[in-house]
């Protein structure tokens, strides 16, 4: 008897301790998780790895005994391989929350594991609005940009000022899809018509065929439904075939500073744009510019690197004062329960759909002779308010909003 109530004493220390040193838990694991070699490595990758770390810095967690710990790793734009990085780091390596992603897919893919593990993914790179419609999650949030928000903002600019029939270029997997099918929305109801489309594979090098289909098509605007090497590809090939100088347009529907930079400005300029962020707005965004570069060779950060900056920052000063960090959905509601404010977004909030708003901004691309040197390469057109930016939250289907309103409200 005696031993047994040894051994139970024991076991019953043993728990208590294991309590006390998770309850005392200071360590929080941060995995960026997106294309690091590919199609979509200059929008974030490494970049984002760098801007993580940078917030990491300026949460001030460390100086108050925190350990932050940044893992990276590529998905390859892989849904299988993006799930299969996601069990492991929060199976084995216990990472917290999983930023960037950069592929629509794989974001969906891994937003499930992770509402499954009770993680928390805050989605900078990829841009399908269904993560805060039909897929969203109490675990996920939605940082940068969506499809919705790009099409309402580019799309019906560009109808606005002539552009009224359409033919559209397609990056043929969720991302492109959505962006087409909610950019083509934004035409029709604007008075326009979509005249045909193409998908295209992810990471095509040749996209002469498609915009030999484009060129027939005698669309006014050739819309670009695609992103990063897709989109500058496309770009450079349709100034070879003559695509612009015979009278059509382009409509780049999502692009990064650093496609323009690739692209070069005699051949950009011109192009409409929308975007939350540019390194050059404001002198939140020149600081954050400047310290980034230094660490990236001179190059300019994009908003999906913004966006894991401004996203790690906020994770970490709202993770840090819950009384267990690691419980994804009890910091997922706190960031929700809070307004935002960082120095590259400025003031915001997050809906209880996941969806992160923030003013969006309708940029023009500089003639080579309104520049005044490297990466300057935007002028402003047009602030679009946070509310008026993003689908409205009772359109986007999230069964999240109709549990989070009262009874009466349902009926």
């Amino acid at each position: 008897m005696r031993i047994k109530t040894v051994l139970c004493a024991a076991a019953i220390m043993t728990l208590s301790l294991g309590r006390a040193e998770a309850q005392s838990d200071k360590t929080i694991r941060v995995g960026v998780l997106n294309d690091q070699s590919g199609t979509y490595a200059d929008m974030g990758g490494p970049g984002s790895v760098v801007a993580a770390r940078l917030a990491v810095e300026d949460s001030g967690l460390r100086e108050k005994g925190w350990t932050i710990d940044v893992l990276s790793a590529d998905h390859q734009n892989k849904a299988d391989v993006a799930a299969a990085i996601a069990r492991q780091w929060y199976d084995i390596d216990r990472v917290d929350m999983i930023t960037d992603m950069t592929n629509s897919a794989a974001a969906l893919a891994v937003s499930q594991i992770t509402k499954d593990k009770n993680r928390v993914m805050l989605a900078s790179g990829p841009a399908t609005s269904d993560l805060t419609g039909k897929a969203c999650s109490p675990n996920t949030i939605h940082w940068t940009n969506d499809t919705w928000a790009l099409a309402h903002s580019t799309g019906k600019a560009v109808v606005q000022t002539g552009g009224r029939t359409w033919f559209f270029l397609t990056a043929d997997y969720a991302f492109g899809q959505a962006l087409e099918r909610d950019t083509a929305a934004v035409v029709k109801e604007s008075g326009g018509t979509v005249v045909g489309a193409v998908r295209v594979p992810l990471g095509s090098a040749d996209f002469s065929s498609f915009l030999l289909q484009a060129q027939a098509s005698k669309a006014q605007i050739v819309g670009l439904a695609n992103s990063g090497g897709d989109t500058t590809n496309s770009i450079k090939q349709a100034a070879e075939f003559g695509i612009v100088q015979g009278g059509q347009n382009l409509a780049g529907l999502l692009i990064y500073v650093t496609d323009i930079h690739a692209i070069g400005l005699q051949t950009a300029q011109g192009l409409i744009l929308t975007s939350p962020f540019y390194w050059d707005l404001n002198d939140g965004t020149r600081a954050f510019a400047k310290r980034f570069s230094a660490q990236m060779r001179g190059v300019q950060p994009t908003m999906v690197q913004a966006g894991v900056y401004a996203a790690t920052l906020t994770y970490l000063k709202a993770a840090a004062t819950q009384a267990d960090p690691h419980d994804g959905r009890a910091v997922v509601q706190a960031l929700k329960a809070s307004p935002t404010d960082d120095p590259l977004f400025g003031k915001g909030r997050i809906r209880e759909d996941g969806r992160k708003i923030h003013n969006m901004y309708l940029f023009e691309v500089k003639k080579p002779s309104e520049s005044r040197g490297a990466w300057d390469y935007y002028k402003l057109r047009a602030t679009v308010p946070a509310e008026e930016a993003f689908r409205p939250v009772e359109d986007g289907g999230c069964p999240l909003v109709a549990n989070a309103r009262p009874v009466s409200a349902q009926k």
